[in-house]
């Protein structure tokens, strides 16, 4: 028997994530692969798995911990002999030296010295024509969590700024004075507090209870994170949102043919797949929209692969898997990630890799019903898909009305790249493309 320290294995690109549940207890016996802990990033929870099999001797995390890739979660008693470890997960002690370091906290004597000087703030700040304090807007857990140095933070505070707000340009996005100082150029030139204040009131307090009875139900962590996404989005792209239809009546007969011929091997093909496909024929066509905005929205990026994101409604909050290289996958491959991915995305078991990369999504609502929607934009995309639920209707052949099955799309986009014209334009190659799918094979 040896003692051996279980670590978290590689979550992507985020320098830390929250504990928000323990699925074990010390003493408890666990296999390889059993779930230990859920954690939660800004896009989704996740289940993390045990790389060893063994007794747990003592817990070294706790609800609401953040933790990084290389912190230990736990102690665990281990038979060398059964020789039961997964190649998963654990990596040798000199490389989780050299893992990317956690963002660093301010000191304590930092936290005194910023408690002192807080009354002293505010009432100067009275003296002064009630001016608010310059950090009064600044959102403290995010203000800690960023990985910046403590003169980098004092530095930061004295100008007002929420190091949340920035995005570090040093090793390892280590937020230095220079993205200090270029976040608060920035923000003067713009006229607006990181594109978040509108110059509105905010909205009245009112105390419901009085009009009959409340029940008080807190929003999850993805509820709180999509909804902050969404409002930025909203209040800082200019959106248009183009309606079409597409006559998808071949696609259905060919989709269920196809259907029943491999039914006996397990494959189903979804009327999502078609979309995908007709998507990435459309990108193809019209590259504007598989682009994004520089930082500085003076120049667009245009993108040379076709990461398709699919939006999912879990019961947890709406969390958007990507589909990566579209283009060089069939009906059936895609298909089947489709499913894999919804699968992972309400198991929570989908990986921060999982939702990043994306160039275009598409949000599918026909399952649930509706006609029409106006879809919000993911941005850093410029453009996303709204599909609504298929109806029969009478549709003028020229001679005579017959039934044909009609699919109604949404199309939002970033008026500030993509004009009216062009958004009409992709509509109808889409359209055209799920009407008659030989299309998309040319």
């Amino acid at each position: 028997m040896s003692i051996k320290e279980i670590v978290v294995p590689d979550i992507g690109d985020f320098d830390s994530v929250e504990v928000i549940e323990l699925l074990v207890a010390e003493g408890d016996v666990v296999q390889v692969e059993d779930s230990l802990i859920t954690v939660e990033s800004d896009k989704a929870s996740m289940e993390i798995p045990s790389s060893e099999a063994g007794k747990i001797i003592k817990l070294k995390i706790a609800i609401g911990d953040n933790i990084s890739e290389g912190s230990v979660i736990l102690m665990m008693e281990v038979d060398e002999s059964s020789k039961a470890s997964a190649a998963l997960t654990e990596k040798p002690q000199e490389e989780r030296n050299t893992s990317k370091p956690e963002p660093q906290k301010e000191s304590s004597h930092e936290k005194m010295a910023a408690a002192k000087s807080t009354p002293a703030k505010a009432s100067a700040g009275k003296a002064s024509g009630d001016k608010p304090s310059p950090t009064a807007k600044i959102d403290e857990v995010r203000f800690s969590k960023a990985y910046a140095s403590p003169s980098v933070r004092r530095f930061a505070r004295e100008l007002g700024v929420d190091l949340g707000n920035i995005e570090g340009s040093s090793r390892k996005g280590r937020i230095n004075r220079d993205d200090v100082k270029g976040f608060v150029k920035k923000t003067m030139a713009s006229g607006a507090s990181g594109g978040a204040s509108l110059g509105i009131k905010p909205m009245p307090e009112i105390d419901f209870s009085q009009f009959g009875e409340t029940e008080n139900q807190a929003l999850s962590k993805i509820n709180k994170l999509t909804g902050e996404f969404l409002h930025r989005s909203w209040v800082t792209v200019p959106h248009v949102t183009q309606f079409d239809e597409a006559d998808i009546t071949e696609m259905e007969a060919f989709r269920k043919q196809m259907g029943k011929e491999m039914e006996r091997e397990g494959i189903k093909i979804t009327p999502l797949a078609f979309i995908v496909w007709a998507v990435v024929a459309s990108l193809k066509a019209f590259p504007r929209f598989n682009s994004s905005l520089d930082a500085s929205g003076e120049n667009l990026i245009l993108k040379k692969y076709f990461n398709i994101g699919v939006a999912v409604d879990t019961p947890n909050g709406l969390v958007v898997p990507v589909i990566k290289e579209a283009d060089q996958k069939s009906l059936v491959e895609i298909s089947q990630e489709i499913r894999e991915l919804a699968i992972k995305a309400r198991d929570k078991q989908l990986k921060p890799s999982d939702m990043q990369g994306g160039c275009f999504t598409i949000s599918s609502l026909g399952g649930i019903g509706g006609t029409r929607f106006t879809p919000i934009v993911n941005t850093p995309e410029v453009a996303i898909l709204g599909v609504s639920r298929s109806k029969m209707e009478p549709v003028w052949n020229g001679k005579e009305f017959e039934p044909r099955l009609v699919l109604p799309l949404s199309l939002s986009y970033d008026h500030r790249v993509i004009d009216g014209a062009d958004g009409a334009r992709f509509t109808t190659h889409l359209s055209k493309m799920l009407t008659d799918i030989r299309r998309m094979m040319v």
